[in-house]
Formats: C-alpha cells, sequence, structure tokens
C-alpha cells in the first residue's frame, strides 16, 4: 500500500510517517498543499492522509484536484476542528473518512488499512498461496504454521505478490508499492529484499524470477515439479 500524508505540522507528520513505515507501509510526505499537489501528479497512492487545514492551497482544493483528474486514491480528512458541521462539510466534499486532532496513531493507522483495502480489487484480510498466509488487517505472515519474522519491506514485498496470485509483478511496480519515494530499482533494493525474503520463507522455494519480467508467487506444485525433474 502506497500513502501520501499531507501535514503542515512537521513533528506530528514525521511521527505518522516513521509509525506507517513500521507498519510496512509506503509513505511520502507534503507539508503543504503545493507540495501535495506536485507529488499528486507524480505517484500513485492508495491513500491520502489530508490535513484540511493546510496554506496554500487548502487542503480543500488538493481534493478538488483528486476529483477532477478522477484519482482512485481514498482520502482521510484530518482536522484540529472536531465540531459536527466542520466534520459534516469535510464528509460533503467527497472524503471517504475524517479524524480529529488530537487521536491515536493506532486509529489512524487502522483506518489508513482500512481505506486501503477499499482502494484495491476486494480480497479478504487474510490471503493465501503455496502455502503462505498474510494477514494484512494484522500485519502478519505464516508459512506452513510457521510465524516469519519479517522487516517491514520484506512484508510488503510478500504481501504483493501473494495478492497477485500468480501474476507477474515488476521491479518497478514492487519499487512503487513498497518504497518511498526516491528509490529506484537500480539501487538493487528488490533483489535484497527478495534474497532476504526468500531465505526467511525456507524449501521449496515459492517466489520465482521472471527474466526480463519480474517475480511471481508459485503455487508449489510448479516449483516442485521442476525440482523433481532437476533431480531426475
Amino acid at each position: 500500500m502506497r500513502v501520501l500524508l499531507v501535514e503542515d505540522e512537521e513533528f506530528l507528520a514525521e511521527m505518522i510517517a516513521e509509525g506507517l513505515h513500521r507498519d510496512a507501509i509506503a509513505a511520502d510526505v507534503a507539508h503543504d498543499g503545493r507540495e501535495a499537489l506536485a507529488k499528486l501528479r507524480f505517484g500513485a497512492y492508495d491513500v491520502l492522509v489530508l490535513d484540511r487545514d493546510l496554506a496554500g492551497p487548502h487542503g480543500d482544493e488538493v481534493y478538488r484536484h483528486l476529483v477532477q483528474q478522477r484519482l482512485q486514491t481514498r482520502v482521510l480528512m484530518l482536522t484540529a476542528s472536531g465540531t459536527v458541521r466542520d466534520r459534516v462539510d469535510g464528509l460533503d466534499l467527497g472524503a471517504d473518512d475524517y479524524l480529529t486532532k488530537p487521536f491515536a496513531y493506532e486509529e489512524l493507522l487502522a483506518r489508513v488499512l482500512a481505506l486501503g483495502r477499499r482502494a484495491r480489487p476486494a480480497l479478504p484480510p487474510v490471503i493465501e498461496r503455496a502455502g503462505v498466509c498474510v494477514d494484512t488487517a494484522r500485519r502478519l505472515a505464516v508459512r506452513d504454521g510457521r510465524r516469519l519474522a519479517l522487516s517491514r519491506k520484506e512484508f510488503g514485498v510478500l504481501e504483493v505478490l501473494v495478492r497477485a496470485q500468480g501474476a507477474v509483478v515488476s521491479g518497478d511496480d514492487l519499487i512503487e508499492e513498497v518504497w518511498e519515494e526516491h528509490t529506484s530499482y537500480r539501487t538493487n533494493a528488490v533483489r535484497v529484499t527478495l534474497g532476504k525474503l526468500r531465505a526467511k520463507l525456507g524449501e521449496p522455494p515459492v517466489i520465482e524470477t521472471v527474466p526480463g519480467a519480474g517475480y511471481r508467487m508459485g503455487d508449489g506444485a510448479r516449483t516442485a515439479r521442476r525440482r523433481t525433474d532437476a533431480a531426475e
């Protein structure tokens, strides 16, 4: 999942972004409306966490840009005003959800995850392939009953591959989904993370490299057949 956090209080923005990163969510940060619009023009985001009370342009203008561009990004609005009228105005604009400051990070995380699920094709919160189960709500991964101790990047890559259900995912797509901005496939970040993830998943291997295309999660049977053929 990829999130754009737009918050003009820099300390608060930093704290939220650090929390999202710990929870295996790729989060970019903008501190004003102008920066937010620039990032939205060049990046695809599942969820926009938007401080409504921004200076130049106002948060409402940032949201109207989403509507005009017909972007599918889900929007969680933040505001320091807790009045019913302010919440209603925000929702009337078309925001998907609304959160009043101050708030608990755990609540913001739960709302972001819920919006992220709505931004994608419907899938159950627990998805499985080749004996690997990923619980997207609790951020847990298990293979054949064995819980995997994954870093946030490893979990993010695994989630993307399991969600793809056997389809090939390119390295650039993994960068877009899992890493923050300014990361390039040429940095070897994907290959290093995949190497560590494969080691933690153990045998038999279930993540396949498709030369010139990317990576996919095998169904188990294909991998087993290849290993048998090689042994013969």
